[in-house]
């Protein structure tokens, strides 16, 4: 609640900015690992508790526009996370996508994005139904705190 009430929406690209930042930041900003091409970062409007986006630092909106170095780069630090997570967390589960454009319901369709979404058996309840809201049982500061070192353990 304390980050959504006071929120200001970026005026420009959230992921390039938090791509520009540096590693004295990383905890404000959620950058949970920073690479050569791209880096990872909690989703400060998670889907689902531990819910990380990877990104490259290159402002591109397509998985074609992106170089080899940017695309390998990207799928280890999904790799890197999944791991993670199963290393701290052990969900049943993920969900890893990417949304390619506005119509594929990309929010930020300019600078493309992989979400990693752990999942538990029985992870919804009844808030997003009749209260149009999510419950997620851990703040995001715990969560960075909890999977940033198992994510560069991962990395190996």
């Amino acid at each position: 609640m304390a980050f959504v009430s006071g929120h200001t929406p970026p005026t420009g690209c959230f992921l390039c900015e938090k791509g520009r930042g540096s590693p004295e930041g990383d905890e404000k900003d959620l950058v949970l690992a920073r690479g050569v091409a791209a880096y990872a970062l909690l989703n400060a409007f998670p889907y689902n508790t531990g819910h990380v986006m990877v990104a490259p630092y290159r402002h591109a909106g397509d998985l074609a526009d992106l170089t080899g170095e940017e695309l390998a780069e990207l799928w280890h630090w999904v790799k890197s996370v999944i791991a993670a997570h199963r290393d701290t967390s052990r969900p049943d589960g993920f969900n890893v996508g990417i949304n390619l454009g506005e119509a594929a319901g990309a929010g930020t369709p300019g600078h493309l994005h992989v979400h990693v979404v752990p999942r538990w058996g029985g992870d919804t309840n009844f808030m997003p139904v009749i209260a149009d809201a999510k419950v997620l049982p851990e703040m995001l500061s715990e969560t960075w705190r909890r999977l940033c070192p198992a994510i560069q353990e991962a990395t190996g």
